[in-house]
């Protein structure tokens, strides 16, 4: 099985805060994810260097045509903001599950997106 992860679920991998490891799989994350974690302006050296480490680990999908296309369509039919839709299409048209923490993305027909417990 193929899992992209949201950007918030790579947040708490770097935090430690995932009740449960996750499963041993391919995973991927999308280039909008890679931009909203590198640009956080509060990160420190270490957790830039950790962030580095793991994206230079993981698979990360570029933007394509049907990324683009399958976007737009999220975006006229649910309203999602820009980087929640092209995180969404990404899993999608990479036929993915969509590991997130945000319950606003469940409803998007045709998304598999499965909810991480996370203790705070």
């Amino acid at each position: 099985m193929k899992y992209v992860l949201d950007t918030n679920i790579v947040i708490y991998l770097q935090k430690g805060v995932l009740v449960e490891p996750l499963p041993i799989a391919e995973y991927g994350i999308s280039i909008i994810t890679e931009m909203e974690l590198r640009s956080y302006p509060a990160l420190t050296i270490q957790q830039r260097h950790w962030l580095m480490s793991f994206i230079n680990d993981i698979h990360v999908f570029e933007l394509n045509n049907a990324i683009k296309e399958k976007t737009i369509e999220l975006r006229q039919h649910y309203r999602l903001k820009l980087p929640d839709a092209i995180v969404c299409a990404t899993a999608m048209v990479s036929q993915a599950v969509l590991l997130s923490n945000d319950k606003g993305l469940q409803h998007i027909e045709g998304l598999h997106c499965q909810l991480l417990a996370v203790a705070l």
